[in-house]
């Protein structure tokens, strides 16, 4: 696993282990140390973010294939641009989830990438077309459980916007006032970004009255 925010790292790390039949090799967090790592411990997939400290995810995976190391890579990052996606399709990235995603989406990806797995391998050949569609079908069909019922993709990226600007923390209330949403909608999603591992919680103490509740991006 390849992440440069420890909180995020530690979050996907446990994700990952809710997973039967896969095991966390390692935990790194640049992608010079991601190089290495893999240089010296055997993996049958890396889970890239595409932000790192001292590179980008794709050049990680463009030096893992001319390395000729016998890896797959998921990307798991929040790039959203075509440009990026296009590239990835080039450089052989089987997967790509987008931050911030739920255990449920990931669990998905990583069951599909196993089953996918399963149906390739061995040395043998396909019987036909349709069994060269069907092993890629495994890989490709959309997630419909990414988010949970009730939530959009939309409202979770103008969320996830204002927080990531937010160095002082973000209420519910602020959140609500800067996307236009309710407090309780703000607030669910704000929830959800801190239960999924991508955002802080933490009180904070004001004149009189109870605490405030506010989120902190990672």
């Amino acid at each position: 696993m390849v992440e440069d925010d420890p909180v995020a790292a530690e979050a996907h790390r446990t994700y990952v282990e809710r997973v039967a039949g896969f095991t966390v090799a390692g935990v790194v967090h640049s992608g010079a140390d991601a190089l290495r790592f893999c240089e010296r411990t055997q993996v049958d997939v890396v889970l890239l973010d595409f932000y790192l400290p001292d590179t980008h995810g794709l050049t990680v995976c463009r030096a893992l294939r001319a390395g000729g190391r016998d890896v797959d890579v998921i990307a798991v990052t929040s790039a959203r641009d075509l440009a990026v996606i296009r590239t990835a399709v080039a450089v052989g990235i089987v997967q790509y989830l987008l931050k911030p995603f739920t255990f449920a989406s990931l669990r998905d990806k990583l069951v599909r990438y196993a089953r996918f797995r399963e149906q390739a391998v061995g040395s043998g050949e396909v019987s036909g077309q349709a069994d060269v569609d069907g092993m890629l079908a495994t890989l490709r069909t959309p997630d419909h459980h990414a988010l949970p019922k009730g939530m959009s993709g939309e409202t979770l990226r103008a969320v996830t916007d204002v927080l990531a600007s937010a160095a002082d923390g973000l209420s519910a209330a602020a959140a609500a006032d800067l996307t236009g949403v309710s407090r309780v909608t703000a607030r669910r999603y704000l929830e959800y970004l801190a239960e999924s591992g991508l955002a802080d919680r933490r009180p904070h103490y004001g004149q009189v009255g109870r605490p405030e509740v506010r989120f902190y991006p990672l």
